[in-house]
Parts: structure tokens; C-alpha cells; sequence
């Protein structure tokens, strides 16, 4: 005659599953964004929150659209990294920004919720995220009859809005370049020169060590080097001031509803992907040779204190550049996230930009 398992072993069998029903459950829920609402807590009727995906160039990606009024202006996000996408805090920061603009945040190809496990190298040349970049500009104006929008590059996304729109003038109505990639070589020196100054002025034997061993770049091992400078860059206050964005992708990865667990672990591995395949194709950007000219309006919102790419590289750049017109405004309290770390003054910029350019 068989004997029946022990109740404590079953028990233990019934709360081992429901842990892991619950582990999934919390991998792949399914993701969304709240809906827009007035002081009441009523919808507003014409605003618009959305959470999906497209196809770009084949590739299927995910897009944030979110404002309060679907008649507002078209205002495209191109997130820095590459591979650090924003999609998961955007709404943190940009809630002012919703009333004036049609907010669209977009994780590009290979990044955060569109990174795909058989993406190559190959699917992440710059030139098709330029097309993507293009294409979803396309839709963007068909799906809310507009004839252009506004789009805004933060750091890597400084690069990739700055190819798009040298090759498309003629759907933008202006760019703004935060954190602006000028050159990457003498934005990399600069940024050397800066960290080892400091650490020498701090006595900081570490960081003395360590920059010293790896030299003025150019780099003999780029990925393991520059990310040494980074983290110097980063402590001594040349990429946030006041926020902590990494925390706050965590945050939002674990909490907001736009992420779901699984789309944290693509995430992570798209970081590292990205910056591998595209990193190396923009180690010799230098738009001072390659766009001296624009054909839009051309705004650069620079943080005083941005090490990551040197404002005053930007600041060079922005002088000789010619342009319908041009501005370059100073970020006084921030570093390499204006936008966040200063978030009410940079909807008030956009606000400005809107009304010159409309």
C-alpha cells in the first residue's frame, strides 16, 4: 500500500508553484501606459496614451505616445546610450511637456523593449536606425495629419538626429540637440582632461591610477577604457547633478507599468549590444566637418557642467555652424540630462521653440 506524501511536502509543492506562476506573472504582464486626466480625474477627451508597436525597417519596435491634446504639435524623443532608453521613467519628467506637445518616446531597434534575441551586428548600422528614425517620422505625420514635427536628440541620439535630419530637412520643423555630439574625438579628449584634472585637485590616488594607466585617448582598448573614464565622469558630477536616471530606470522597470520584467532583461542585454555594434561606427563623428550647414532651425540645450559630451565642444560648434537660426542655451544647474535634471525650464524652452516655429 502506498503512502501519501507528507502535507508539509505538498504544501511546500502548492507554494513552490504559485511563487513561480507568480514569477511569471510579473515577467510578462502585459504592459500599458495610464490615461491622461484633468484635476477631476476625468479622461481628456482628445488626449491620447499609448503604448505599442510598429514595424520599422522590418524590425519591430515599441513607442510611448502620450499627450493631452491629439491637435498638439509632434515632439520625437531620440534616447541616448546607445541602448539606454527612456521609455520606462519618461513620464517622470515630461508630464509638463504632455499639455504643449504630442510626447512620442521611442526604444530604438536593439534597445530596452525593442531589442529582439536574433538582431546581428549588421541590424544595427547606423544608417537603417537613420532610416527608422525617417520612417517613424513618416507615420507619426500621416497618423496625426501634420506636415512635420519637432525632434529632439539626447547624446547618442544627438548623432542619429543629427544624420536624420542633415538627410531630411524637409520633415522637421526644428531640431534640438541635447547633450550634442559634436566630435567624438575632441569630446573624448576633453573629457579625459577634465576627470584627470579633478582627480589630481581631489588627490584622488584612485582615479589617478586608473586614468593614468589607460592614457589620452585615443583609447588602445575603447569599450573597457572609455568606460573607466565614464565612471570618473560620472563621479565627479560631469553626467548628473541633481537626478539619478539609472536609479530611475530601475525603478521603472521593476513599477511602471510600461515595462514589464522581461523587457528589463532585454533591456540590459540591448545596452550592452547597442553600445558594442554602434559605438564603433561613431568613434570619429565630427559634424563640424560634416554639417557645417543646416537647413532647420537648430537649438542646443547644453548643461554647464556636462563631461559626458563637453558643452564646450557643442559650444565651438554651434558658433561656425550656419542655419535658418540657431540657439544655444545653458543649462546652469545641470550636467549631461538638462532635461531632466531642469525639466520645468526645458518645457518652457519647447514652448518657445513651438511658438517660433509654428
Amino acid at each position: 500500500m502506498m503512502m501519501k506524501k507528507p502535507i508539509y511536502k505538498r504544501k511546500r509543492y502548492v507554494i513552490s508553484l504559485l511563487l513561480l506562476l507568480l514569477l511569471i506573472v510579473f515577467l510578462f504582464f502585459p504592459t500599458w501606459t495610464p490615461a491622461i486626466k484633468d484635476a477631476q480625474g476625468n479622461k481628456l477627451p482628445n488626449s491620447i496614451a499609448t503604448l505599442e508597436e510598429i514595424s520599422l525597417g522590418g524590425v519591430q519596435q515599441s513607442l510611448l505616445i502620450r499627450g493631452n491634446d491629439r491637435n498638439n504639435p509632434i515632439l520625437l524623443f531620440l534616447h541616448g546610450g546607445p541602448g539606454y532608453p527612456q521609455i520606462a521613467y519618461a513620464r517622470k519628467y515630461q508630464q509638463q511637456l504632455e499639455k504643449d506637445f504630442i510626447v512620442v518616446n521611442w526604444d530604438q531597434r536593439g534597445s530596452g523593449k525593442s531589442y529582439h534575441w536574433n538582431l546581428t551586428d549588421d541590424d544595427l548600422q547606423v544608417d537603417k536606425l537613420v532610416q527608422d528614425t525617417h520612417e517613424l517620422t513618416v507615420y507619426l505625420t500621416e497618423r496625426f495629419h501634420q506636415s512635420k514635427i519637432f525632434i529632439v536628440g539626447h547624446s547618442w541620439g544627438s548623432t542619429l538626429g543629427s544624420l536624420t535630419v542633415q538627410r531630411y530637412p524637409e520633415s522637421y520643423y526644428a531640431y534640438i540637440g541635447i547633450g550634442q555630439v559634436a566630435s567624438s574625438p575632441l569630446g573624448e579628449l576633453r573629457s579625459y582632461e577634465f576627470v584627470l584634472r579633478e582627480a589630481r585637485r581631489l588627490n584622488n590616488a584612485k582615479a589617478i591610477k586608473e586614468l593614468e594607466a589607460i592614457g589620452t585617448p585615443p583609447y588602445r582598448n575603447p569599450r573597457k577604457d572609455t568606460t573607466i573614464e565614464r565612471k570618473w565622469v560620472s563621479a565627479f558630477g560631469g553626467s548628473e547633478r541633481s537626478i539619478n536616471t539609472y536609479k530611475d530606470l530601475i525603478r521603472g522597470v521593476l513599477l511602471a507599468p510600461e515595462y514589464s520584467w522581461y523587457d528589463g532583461v532585454k533591456m540590459a542585454v540591448g545596452n550592452s549590444f547597442s553600445a558594442n555594434a554602434i559605438m564603433p561606427q561613431t568613434e570619429n563623428t565630427n559634424l563640424f566637418e560634416s554639417a557645417p550647414e543646416w537647413k532647420v532651425p537648430v537649438y542646443f540645450f547644453m548643461g554647464k557642467y556636462d563631461y559626458m559630451t563637453p558643452s564646450e565642444v557643442a559650444f565651438d560648434y554651434y558658433e561656425q555652424l550656419k542655419a535658418p537660426s540657431k540657439r544655444f542655451i545653458w543649462f546652469e544647474h545641470s550636467a549631461h540630462f538638462p532635461h531632466f535634471e531642469e525639466a520645468d525650464l526645458f518645457s518652457e524652452w519647447m514652448v518657445k521653440i513651438k511658438e517660433e516655429n509654428l
